[in-house]
């Protein structure tokens, strides 16, 4: 089995930042997050017109 590398830069991953290299590609990863460059998909969910 490859070692993993790091999903932000290529480098191989660091053991205690698995499964990034450095604090600072985890924290671009992060960045991405926050600004919605990553998404997960999901179907939209209906709206529902009545209460219970």
């Amino acid at each position: 089995m490859p070692d993993p590398t790091c999903p932000i830069c290529g480098k191989p991953a660091a053991p205690a930042l698995r499964p990034f290299c450095s604090r600072r590609c985890a924290d671009i990863d992060l960045g991405r997050w926050f600004g919605e460059r990553y998404a997960i998909p999901a179907e939209p969910v209906p709206e529902r017109d009545e209460e219970p």
